[in-house]
């Protein structure tokens, strides 16, 4: 019979594969941003700690062992190779694990398509299926600088509310997911929609649907997260298809 030492090692080991291959997809689809933007999740158990990615790799580069382990106020408890983390990244990510206990994953992005639409006066629009599906889950947030004060923390929860996505104002977009899985899942899914909204809207008028049938989209969404039991095996077939060594 296993120890709870050793079960809550092995739990934390696969969360940390999980966000090492979620670094890689976010590079695989053309989203990261050099050394910038984080994705974290919680470590398994009660210590209140989290992983996110040392300060100076590429998403590419991204390991299991590489993820640095710190906990609420930003101290590193353990660290790979490198010893630093972003406290932009800090600011926010601490943010939702802190005031959402059912957020396991945090991601966010400066993708250009996220931050086009991020700036947008509107916002997301339901142009399509995807963005109609994510409309319900989305809450908004206002730009208020490089998030290095740690005061704006209770307005990214109070703005976040209940929602699994948000989009960060002249900034970018975050999701947020009780499994590394999950939230890569609604990143995707808002990501996706970002992508259609620039694309038609540059070919000039657009065509909006029924008041009707965004609503029957609302409410066919409440189930999107649900999605990631198949989408993330998939994922991982995937990198493994294209030589992806994160699992170390």
């Amino acid at each position: 019979m296993q120890d709870s030492t050793s079960t809550n090692r092995e739990a934390e080991w696969q969360v940390r594969k999980d966000l090492a291959a979620a670094y890689r997809l976010v590079a695989h689809f053309g989203w990261d941003d050099l050394v910038f933007t984080h994705l974290s999740a919680r470590v398994p158990g009660p210590e209140h700690h989290f992983l996110i990615n040392p300060y100076g790799l590429l998403f590419q580069e991204i390991t299991a062992s590489s993820l640095v382990k710190v906990d609420r106020e930003g101290q590193i408890v353990q660290s790979g190779s490198l010893h630093r983390v972003n406290p932009a990244g800090f600011t926010i990510h601490s943010a939702i694990h802190m005031g959402r206990e059912d957020a396991g994953a945090v991601m966010h992005l400066h993708a250009a398509d996220g931050t086009a639409v991020s700036a947008h006066r509107d916002g997301l629009l339901p142009l399509s299926q995807t963005a109609m599906l994510c409309l319900d889950h989305i809450s908004y947030h206002e730009y208020e600088g490089v998030a290095l004060d740690l005061s704006e923390r209770e307005r990214l929860i109070r703005d976040l509310g209940s929602k699994q996505m948000m989009i960060l104002r002249n900034h970018g977009v975050l999701t947020a997911g009780k499994t590394v899985a999950e939230a890569f899942t609604y990143l995707y899914f808002l990501m996706k929609a970002c992508e259609i909204q620039v694309r038609a809207q540059s070919c000039g008028p657009t065509h909006m649907p029924s008041a009707a049938a965004i609503e029957t989209t609302r409410q066919q969404s409440a189930e999107l997260g649900m999605a990631s039991k198949l989408t993330w095996p998939a994922l991982l077939r995937l990198l493994e298809a294209n030589g992806h060594v994160y699992a170390i």
